[in-house]
């Protein structure tokens, strides 16, 4: 009986792997075993950047309003709820364009969230 390798099967599933790792540094993108390798970490990575990419513009949107908010005289915190307790339905990012490209309405918005927010008492 002839012997069977799965040849072009197995020569399919090499290029396919080594062409991920294309642009790999050295014998990452040349050697199949090290491509192997490379590419499951960097695919294990990409999952994982993907995730931490929100978080990272969550956290870049939080402190754009806090710093927009300083001046106002109201802390991100109370700013927040109060917009939440007016029924202010914008989410954070949109919250955050609207403060660098729009003053005025920021202002507003700033004003109604210091109507409806607890503000702290005074120390006297």
């Amino acid at each position: 009986m002839p012997r069977v390798t799965n040849s072009p099967a197995s020569r399919k599933r090499r290029k396919g792997r080594l062409a991920l790792a294309k642009g790999f540094y050295g014998a990452r993108s040349k050697q199949f075993r090290l491509a192997t390798e490379a590419v499951d970490r960097a695919m294990q990575l990409n999952y994982t950047h993907r995730k931490e990419k929100k978080r990272d513009f969550r956290r870049l949107w939080t402190t754009r309003l806090s710093a927009a908010c300083r001046p106002h005289g109201i802390s991100y915190s109370r700013f927040i709820e109060g917009l939440a307790k007016a029924g202010v339905l914008l989410n954070r990012k949109m919250l955050s364009e609207i403060a660098i490209h729009d003053a005025d309405g920021f202002a507003s918005l700033v004003t109604l969230a210091k109507s409806k927010a607890t503000l702290p008492a005074k120390k006297a």
